[in-house]
């Protein structure tokens, strides 16, 4: 085991002063929790960790659904150096420091490799991420990545080449409350008061399926019960506790996509009160003005659409004003964009036309491409003649613009949001002689 980085993990003999999350990480695949279609029997996963032959990956998910737990029993299985990164604070110093060790690993022989832990691998710069390349490459390290983004947007093409993703889902209540029990056969406080089985069942229903918050919330109920002198650990004092974690608020913008997503349904319920007041809530906690606005620009389409084509611009200047400026001024810009998309006609429409016509891919298939509408001749197949629109009254001809088997689809249905669209839609298909007037 090499000693630079120090042991692979942590000597859980001294346990003062860590959390209880902490002390109670699952160390092996037998205690870990969840993440059954990951790590069932006969997975692809589970037999590397049980190989001890581990590979780079990203682990995606949402927080406290064991990403950094798993990425330490993969290490522990291989017998590698276990180094951890946090990409919010590292750089490519940070990154050069863990390659120069891992080569010293490899010079000396005899070690187990070295995996890379690099948590929140999202906030890496494409420079950065492009400075393990070779190093993943190469194997010299093994990257497992952690992120609570979707990486394919993330993670640079090239990086992510080189990586097999592994999707993790939120614990189930079951999960969570399997977690806190055993949490509490662990504890090596004999005086610590007992805990009442109705607050760990609302403690793993509240939860979000995020073991952090659970065991965390568990620990402060238990801590201030004691504090108390109260003989046991209420359903109260948990309710007192979850609340209390909640109004701690991440700084680091990864756990608390419960406030986002009551920002995105308030919004789209078109209450500006709501809206704001979680918009306030966020910025208050210290979140990232770049995930708030992220979500915004998202809403502008998703959600409010062609309804009004204007909530787009307004949602991407947003954007741009946090770039600009940052904050506290970008906080304007954010207030704006909230209460303009909240207040703005609501239409789906475009979302539910592509997902219409993705369908029809999959199901179908793509069908060529109709000879008048290809790029060029072929060898031995004609152009055919394409009929330019712009030569025709309303520059609209009647050309068949869809391949043959997809002639008459009807993806885009205008609802009533997109009355003028619906309008010049109908007015368009007459002019080609698609419908009867």
């Amino acid at each position: 085991m090499d000693k630079e980085a120090g042991t692979l993990f942590d000597d859980q003999t001294n346990e003062t002063g860590r959390p209880l999350a902490a002390r109670v990480r699952p160390r092996s695949l037998r205690e870990f929790v969840g993440q059954e279609h990951l790590l069932g029997e006969g997975s692809a996963l589970r037999t590397a960790i049980e190989q001890g032959r581990p590979h780079s990956m990203v682990l995606y998910g949402p927080p406290g659904s064991g990403k950094t737990t798993l990425a330490r029993i993969v290490a522990e299985g291989s017998q590698a150096a276990f180094e951890e990164l946090s990409a919010v604070a590292a750089g490519r110093a940070e990154v050069r420091a863990v390659i120069e060790r891992a080569e010293h690993r490899r010079s000396i022989g005899g070690g187990g490799g070295t995996v890379l832990f690099l948590d929140e691998i999202h906030r890496f710069n494409k420079a950065q991420q492009d400075a393990l390349l070779p190093a993943v490459e190469e194997g010299l390290l093994t990257l497992i990545g952690a992120t609570t983004e979707n990486p394919a947007f993330e993670v640079n093409g090239a990086l992510l080449s080189r990586l097999r993703v592994y999707a993790l889902q939120a614990l189930s209540a079951e999960d969570v409350a399997k977690l806190l029990r055993d949490a509490l056969t662990r504890r090596e406080d004999e005086q610590a008061p007992p805990v009442e089985e109705e607050a760990i069942e609302f403690l793993a229903a509240r939860s979000e399926g995020d073991a952090r918050t659970a065991l965390n919330a568990l620990e402060l109920a238990s801590a201030t019960a004691a504090r108390e002198g109260e003989p046991r650990v209420t359903l109260a004092r948990a309710e007192d506790a979850l609340q209390r974690r909640a109004v701690l608020y991440d700084k680091g913008g990864d756990r608390h996509y419960d406030y986002a997503s009551a920002w995105i349904k308030a919004t789209r319920g078109s209450d500006p009160d709501a809206s704001l007041y979680y918009l306030a809530v966020m910025l208050e906690g210290g979140e990232d003005p770049r995930f708030i606005v992220r979500r915004m620009v998202i809403l502008a389409s998703e959600d409010v659409g062609n309804a009004d084509p204007q909530a787009l611009t307004v949602a991407t200047a947003a954007a741009a004003a946090v770039e600009h400026v940052g904050l506290p001024e970008a906080t304007y810009a954010l207030a704006q964009a909230a209460i303009y998309l909240a207040l703005a006609p609501k239409s789906n429409a475009a979302g539910r036309a592509l997902a219409a016509a993705r369908e029809h891919v999959r199901e179908r298939g793509a069908q060529p491409v109709p000879a008048w509408l290809r790029s060029g001749p072929r060898p031995g197949q004609e152009r055919g003649g394409y009929d330019n629109p712009h030569e025709h009254p309303g520059h609209l001809g009647p050309q068949e613009l869809l391949p043959e088997g997809v002639q008459g689809a009807r993806f885009y249905e205008p609802d009533e949001a997109e009355a003028e669209l619906a309008r010049r839609l109908r007015e368009i298909r007459v002019a080609r002689g698609l419908e009867q007037r």
